[in-house]
């Protein structure tokens, strides 16, 4: 049977797995694949496993029982290896990347930011900056041109793009100080920010603070969207 892999962590690391248990229904049990340096806690992996609430969180109440006693490879929940013995040899295999890993990730936490802005704010400083995109304006309303129109809205969408890059440049700049790494994603759409942070769990009030004041230094027409602590997924 195939093995559904939850975390990693040293060998030495406390294993609070009583009361615990692993995904699927009926729940599964945990177990661990250690060798002399390192330890997965696995279990068995259920067929046609779907990101049910009752199997995320069991995946990650786990996760938080392990990081309480210290650094922990938080896996994402849905990665399964073919079986134990094939977990055991890439712990020993990467034993060493591992290892540097979760010293990096010792005492740290993530935190994911997304942020967006109103579209009718960007779009009137955008017809208020540019001269170019202002006179099209003008001109398309004046006289209908579908040469116009198509012209405008695509000098418009370069322009938001350009502007949504350098406000999350700008924010992860103002923001890098407080973290210790720092992991792009994707924005959705009407976002121009999806970026996780990694921060020393002493830390994390300053850090949420530093948020706060970017949020409120923007103002109304800006959402700013915080979520964690979280185990440190983007990191591992």
């Amino acid at each position: 049977m195939s093995t559904y892999i939850y975390a990693i962590t040293g060998a030495g690391h406390p294993l609070p797995l009583e009361g615990l248990h692993g995904v699927g229904d009926p729940p599964s049990e945990l177990r661990t694949v250690s060798t002399d340096r390192l330890t997965a806690v696995v279990s068995d992996a259920p067929p046609g496993l779907r990101a049910k609430r009752r199997d995320v969180m069991a995946h990650q109440n786990l996760l938080e029982a392990l990081m309480a006693g210290g650094a922990t490879l938080p896996m994402r929940f849905g990665l399964v290896g073919p079986g134990d013995d094939e977990v055991m040899a890439a712990l020993e295999r990467e034993a060493d990347a591992y290892e540097e890993r979760l010293a990096e990730l010792d005492g740290r936490v993530e935190y994911n930011l997304k942020a967006g802005r109103d579209e009718d704010d960007l779009l009137r400083e955008i017809m208020t900056q540019s001269d170019e995109i202002r006179q099209l304006n003008e001109r398309t309303r004046a006289q209908g041109s579908h040469d116009d129109r198509v012209a405008l809205g695509e000098l418009v969408a370069r322009e938001v793009t350009v502007r949504g890059q350098q406000e999350a440049e700008d924010v992860a700049q103002r923001l890098a100080d407080a973290a210790s790494r720092s992991s792009h994603a994707e924005p959705a759409p009407q976002q121009f920010l999806n970026l996780s942070f990694l921060v020393p769990r002493a830390e994390t009030e300053a850090f949420v603070a530093a948020v706060q004041r970017e949020a409120d230094q923007r103002g109304d027409a800006y959402s700013f969207t915080l979520t964690g602590p979280l185990p440190p997924y983007s990191f591992v």
